[in-house]
Formats: C-alpha cells, structure tokens, sequence
C-alpha cells in the first residue's frame, strides 16, 4: 500500500507545484474575436503556395531524442493543466448571468409558470413509493420480525423486495403519464439518483448487521462493528458520501439541458466533490475505532486533498490510483470478511464446501480487484496515452492492468487446487485396509503433486503477462529448452533419480511410514523429495538413499507377514503332545487382547521339518500384521518353553561324549564350543526385526 501511496502522492504534488508556478496566468481572459474581413485575409495567406513552403520549412524537424520527448510531454502536461484551471477560473464570473438564464429555463419549460411544480412532482412520486413500500413491509411484517435477527439471507431477499417495489411504485407512477422531455429528464434523473442512495444505505445497513465473523455456521450473525455507536458513525458516513456522489452527478448532468456551461457543470461538481472531501477528513479524525497518530492523520488529510487538486487539474488516472490505493486494501478485507462470514454459513460440506469456501471467498477479492482494475483501464484508456505522450505507454499500462487479472486468476486456480489437495490429504482415517491403503498413497504423491502444480501455474502466469507486455516468449521457451536439455546432459544421474522417483510413486511401491529394504539399506520410510528416500533404521541411523540406487524394494510392512518359527526336541519326546501344546499356546495368544488385533492366524504346529543329528525338527507358522510378528513370537517362545518342561519334553541340544583325553578330547572340546557360537548367532539372527 506504501508504494501505491508513493505512486498516486509523488505525481499529484507535481502537478500542483507546476499549477502554482504558472498561477498568475490563469485570469487572462481571452482575447477579442478578429473581424471577419482579417479572417478571410488570413485565410488568403495561408492558401498561398509560396507561404506553405515557407513555413514548412520554418517548423522544427521532429526528434526522437528521449530527454526532448520527456520534457515535451511535461510542458504539454503543464500546458493542459493551465488551460483547464484557467477556464474554469473564468467561468466563475459567469456564474450570475447563468444561474438567471438556467432560473428562465426552469420557469419556462419546465415548471410551466408554475413555481415548485418538479419538488411537487418529486415528493409526489417518493410518497407513492414508500407507501407502496409500507404496504409490502407490512405485509411481511409476521415473517420478518421472527427471521431477520437470524438469516442474513432472508434479511436481504426482504430489503430487496422492498426497494424494488419502491422503484416500481415511484418510477412506474411517472413513467405511466406523458410529460414534456427536460421534465422528464430531470425527474428521472433525481428520482434514480434517489433510489441509488436508498439501496447504498440499504446494503450498508445490512452489511453492518450481518458482516460479523462466526466461530460456527450454527452460531447467530454478529455485527461487523463492536458498538452501536460505531455502527451509526460509518453507516451516516456513507450515506454522506453517496448522498454527495449521487445527487451531485444527477445535478452536475441536468446543468448543461439547463443552459450551463460545461465549466460551470465541472465547478458544480467539483462543489459536491468537497462535501466528500470533508466527509473523508472527518472520518479521518473523527473514528471511533482507532484514529492513528498524527502524523497518519495529518498525512492522510494532506493525501486527500491532494486527491481532490488532481482531479481538479484533471488527472483522473492520479486521482483513481490514488483512492484506489487508501480505499481497496480495506474494501478488499472487508469484502473477504464478509464472504468468509457468508460461506461459513453454508450448509455444504466435503469437496463442494471446499470449493464454493474459496469461490466465494477468493473470487470475492479478486471480483472486488477486478472491478477497480476495469475502471483504472477505462480511465487510463482515455487519458493515459495522451498524458504520456506516446501509444507505448498506453499499451503498457494495458498490459499492467491485463497482468493484474491474469494474475488473479492464477492465484484463484492455485488457491482452488491448494485447498482440494489439502482437503484429500486430510482424509487420512478409513475403515477398512484398502481404504487406509488408497489414504497412505494420496499423501504420498499429493504433495508432489502440488510442489509440481505450482511450479506449472507460476510459469504460465508469468509467460502469459509478458506476452501481454509484448515481450517475445517464443524465444523464451526455445532458450529454456535449449537450457533443460543442456541440464539433462549434464545432470544424468538427477534426472535418473527424479524419474525413478516418480516411477516408484506411480507403482506404490513404499509410503511414508513403511518398512522396507533394498540392497545394504533398511529402515522406515519417514519422508521423500524429488530425488531421494529418507530412510530410518531401527536401530536409528538415517540414510538419504537416491531413488536412482534402490533398485528392487522389499516392502515388509505390506498386507500381513508369515514368521517361520523351528524348535529341535529329543528323540524320546511325544511329538503329539508337543502340536497340542504348540496349539493350544497360538490359541491363548489369539485371544490376549495384547495380540488379538495383530493376529491374522494364531500360532500353529506344521509337522516334522526334518530329522537331525541330535533332534527331532519342529516346524511353527504365525501369520499376523507387519512389524508385529516380533512380540508375538518372543511370548510364544517363552510359553514353548514353559510348556514343554512341564509336560516333560526336552529341548535338543548338542552334547559331546568323550572317552578318553588327549588330542582327541581337546578336538571334541573345540567342535562343541563352535557348536554353541553358532546356535548363538542363530538365535540372534532370528531376533532380529
């Protein structure tokens, strides 16, 4: 807002200082008309040959050195200011002789004679209006009274209706008779501007009421203001404002029919222009909610008096710069307030909620933006190209103005975009496997999505505003692929990783939480980018591991997992005891409630694997969620064992029977603590998650 104050404050203190320097030039009346025998000689002259070739060769060769271009623009700037200021000077003198033939006007034909007879018609025709309105509020008075404290929306389809059945009632009333044109040209005219300020006031009125924010749609509509008494200053401020607006453009329009002169009309309106200037100064100094320091303050009287000087010099496009920046940051948070508050009380929820949210919301803005920017290009379209002297600065103000929707546009795609993807990245709960599955993938590949989405937005969007600019993109597109492939070449390795990467997203082959392992490299997937896996190990050190290095994946936390568990016992043990035994325990575990959720099929005896050299193999399956199987088979183990020594089955182990010393014991000695290192690393294999 800063710079939007810089841009509309710096031109306007300009202007002003070269109006002020030429000052003492501005009441020079213009000079007496020739007679019409000097004319005609004049003409003669300048119909002659010879005198054209003269002066033809008089006129200065034009130059398109940049610095005389400039200081020519300024002077006829200066020059333009100069003469408006100076004719609107000189119709001030002219104010007393056209106030009494515009008073013979009205006399003659328009009130006929007949003095007041316009007031008369007016107050007629607003006095059939509100009773046609009084009527129509009546009778919704049983339904409004129980409704407008609660729905914002029937509060406003109400004060609709009635106004409509005023302007109806009033206009209609009129329109229904014949009248001579300038009557009925100026009734119409007051009688629109009449029913503009009423729906001004009406809109604020509600906005007022029912702009509150709300934690909760169920909640009651809050007013936009804390106090009543800041309710009554903004709402007789507005009407202020638009009283002065509207009744000054319908009179400032009427004059010229009346026999005005276009000055005089200007000066008209310029006389309603500082009823709005004092309007806005009061405001400033007056506000019930915060007025600032004074420096602000003053700095802002002085910036609206300035705006006031500049469209008195008659720079509208410095003067709507200049409102537009101290009006719009606040209308747009207003507006944004508003249509937040209106969009939590929709009753839509899930996708739609989250689209019509950031239309209403989002589009509000940027509806607000857009209107402020057509306006700017409407003005600067007629003024712009002749202030600057040359059509290159109004086709770059042009393209300025189209940037600025374009840019709108893209923010309201990305803002739409943003909040779907967030919205289904959110939904990370479902009931069944397959649902928590599809939920794991999404928020994968979401982000990426997104991170991608952006990018494609941004870049399409910036083309976009400079090939409205008239800056040539073929060549920046053929420049960045040239660079894209010169990056290829030289970057093989990351192109390799981003593509695997993307492959391994399309194939689901591991999601953020997940065990897996691939080569040398094991852990828990905790995140990824573009080119690489982060990888947690459970004993804890992380590896960033490239996807073009993964190659094949083991995913060990998908679906469920099978655990192969081998007991060896005695020869002399009753192995139908021990399936029993091994049975009943993978029952037990199915039912402790510890287990119970991670058990797909309890613990199980498959039969005899093999027969070894000391014992008899036993062969045991448990099926059960991934990462779960560990904490099963461990109290399992414990259990076996337990079991089996109390029923008399012996666990093999290896034993070694020595005859004699010597050689031969130390040999035996040395094959039975090998025997015993191995059984160790066996078990701590298997230990192993």
């Amino acid at each position: 807002m800063k710079n939007m104050l810089r841009l509309g404050f710096l031109p306007a203190v300009v202007v002003l200082l070269l109006a002020l320097l030429q000052g003492t030039s501005l009441a020079q009346q213009p000079s007496p008309d020739l007679p019409p025998e000097k004319a005609k000689q004049f003409l003669e002259l300048l119909s002659d040959p010879e005198l054209k070739a003269w002066l033809e060769g008089k006129i200065p060769a034009a130059t398109d050195e940049p610095g005389l271009s400039i200081s020519e623009d300024i002077l006829s700037l200066e020059a333009g200011i100069r003469a408006r200021i100076g004719a609107l000077g000189a119709a001030i003198p002219r104010l007393p002789e056209e106030l009494a033939r515009a008073a013979g006007v009205v006399s003659r034909d328009v009130n006929s004679g007949r003095p007041g007879l316009v007031m008369g018609i007016l107050a007629v025709l607003i006095a059939a209006g509100f009773g046609a309105e009084w009527l129509v509020r009546r009778a919704l008075a049983r339904t409004r009274s129980a409704v407008v404290q609660e729905d914002a929306g029937q509060a406003i389809l109400f004060e609709t209706v009635a106004l409509l059945t005023f302007a109806l009632a009033s206009a209609g009333s009129f329109l229904a008779l014949g009248w001579p044109p300038l009557l009925r040209r100026i009734i119409l005219t007051l009688l629109l501007a009449f029913i503009a300020f009423r729906i001004v006031r009406a809109a604020a009125r509600l906005l007022f009421a029912f702009g509150g924010a709300m934690s909760d749609p169920s909640d009651r509509p809050t007013p936009l203001f804390e106090s009543e008494a800041s309710t009554r200053f903004w709402l007789w401020r507005v009407s202020l404002v638009a009283g002065f607006l509207l009744f000054g453009w319908a009179i400032a329009s009427l004059m010229p029919g009346l026999g005005f002169s276009r000055e005089v009309a200007e000066l008209a309106a310029f006389l309603f222009g500082f009823g709005i200037l004092a309007t806005a100064i009061d405001v400033v100094w007056q506000r019930p909610d915060g007025r600032g320091s004074l420096v602000k303050q003053s700095f802002l009287t002085l910036f609206l008096i300035v705006l006031w000087v500049a469209w008195v010099a008659g720079l509208l496009g410095v003067l709507w710069l200049g409102i537009f920046a101290l009006v719009l940051p606040t209308a747009v948070r207003g507006v944004g307030a508003a249509a937040q508050a209106f969009a939590g009380r929709s009753k839509h929820s899930g996708a739609m909620g989250v689209v019509l949210n950031v239309l209403i919301v989002r589009g509000a803005r940027a509806v607000v933006i857009a209107a402020a920017v057509a306006w700017l290009a409407y003005i600067w379209r007629i003024r712009a190209a002749s202030l600057a002297g040359s059509e290159s600065a109004g086709f770059l103000i042009t393209g300025l103005l189209n940037g600025i929707i374009i840019l709108l546009i893209a923010d309201l795609l990305w803002q739409l975009s943003k909040a779907l993807i967030e919205y289904r990245m959110n939904l990370a709960h479902g009931s069944s496997a397959d649902e928590l599955a599809r939920s794991g993938r999404l928020r994968t590949l979401l982000p990426i999505f997104r991170n991608a989405l952006a990018v494609f937005i941004a870049a399409v969007t910036v083309l976009t505003i400079l090939a409205g600019l008239g800056v040539q993109i073929l060549p920046l597109i053929a420049g960045a692929g040239i660079f894209g492939i010169a990056i290829g070449f030289g970057s093989q390795t990351l192109v390799k990783d981003v593509l695997s990467g993307v492959f391994y997203m399309m194939d689901d082959a591991f999601r953020v939480g997940e065990y897996i392992q691939s080569g040398s490299y094991k852990g828990t997937v905790e995140s990824f980018s573009l080119r690489s896996v982060r990888l947690r190990h459970h004993r804890g050190p992380v590896y960033t591991v490239p996807f073009g290095e993964l190659g094949a994946v083991q995913n060990m936390s998908r679906d469920w997992v099978i655990d192969k568990i081998t007991i060896g016992v005695t020869y002399d043990s009753d192995v139908d005891l021990a399936r029993k035994l091994i049975k009943k325990i993978g029952q037990e575990l199915a039912a402790d409630p510890e287990f119970a959720a991670d058990t797909i099929e309890p613990l199980k005896m498959q039969g005899i694997d093999n027969f070894g050299d000391y014992a008899i193999v036993l062969r045991m399956k448990l099926m059960t969620k991934p990462g779960t199987q560990f904490g099963i088979k461990r109290r399992a183990l414990m259990m076996i064992k337990k079991a089996f020594a109390e029923n008399g089955i012996k666990i093999a182990v290896p034993t070694v029977h020595v005859e004699s010393g010597g050689e031969t014991a130390a040999a035996a000695h040395q094959a039975y603590e090998a025997s015993k290192k191995s059984n160790a690393a066996l078990e701590v294999v298997r230990d192993t998650p």
